[in-house]
């Protein structure tokens, strides 16, 4: 069985060389923990996991499709990872509009769509920190997103499609941050 450690150990060996990415990754993982209040006890770990290794999709070694939801999730699986933490990497932050705009919707269907908390409290931590690790709302997260990628680039076009279905995401996991009493 892996860890939260195990996770973050993955990570730093395939993103730490990656530079600026690897501040994002290490804010998006704390972000996680303190969201986790937001997840059922027992998916906490998966939340966590799932934060550290969110973004390894992009280590050049792994980065086959160069889709990194799809690469991680297709990495971590290979590597007997739990179902629960591969589904979260795959579909992460909005995968799923970026997939059908680069033509690899049927690939990313290998791993099963789940909406849950966790995946809400995931895209929170995700699109709640920037590229270089920095505390954003969401609107300035998306903002930056698309200012960062020209309007003819598939990441910008998901953006356009996926900013208000996430931003459902986020304010759920707000709802449910402040009923918590853990």
């Amino acid at each position: 069985m892996f860890t939260v450690d195990d996770a973050a150990g993955v990570a730093e060996k395939l993103i730490a060389p990656l530079g600026r990415r690897w501040s994002h990754v290490q804010s998006v993982a704390a972000r996680a923990r303190e969201l986790s209040l937001a997840v059922p006890t027992e998916e906490t770990d998966a939340l966590v996991s799932a934060a550290w290794l969110h973004d390894i999709g992009y280590a050049p070694e792994i980065g086959h499709t160069h889709f990194h939801p799809l690469d991680g999730a297709r990495y971590l699986r290979d590597h007997g990872w739990p179902r629960g933490v591969v589904n979260l990497v795959a579909h992460h932050s909005g995968a799923r509009f970026e997939a059908e705009e680069r033509g690899l919707a049927t690939e990313l269907d290998e791993f099963p769509f789940e909406d849950s908390p966790s995946l809400d409290a995931l895209v929170t931590a995700d699109l709640t920190t920037g590229p270089g690790g920095e505390r954003l709302t969401y609107e300035e997260r998306i903002s930056e997103i698309l200012n960062r990628y020209s309007p003819d680039d598939p990441v910008h076009r998901t953006w356009i499609k996926a900013a208000p279905i996430l931003r459902r995401a986020v304010r759920r996991t707000e709802a449910r941050m402040a009923g918590q009493p853990r």
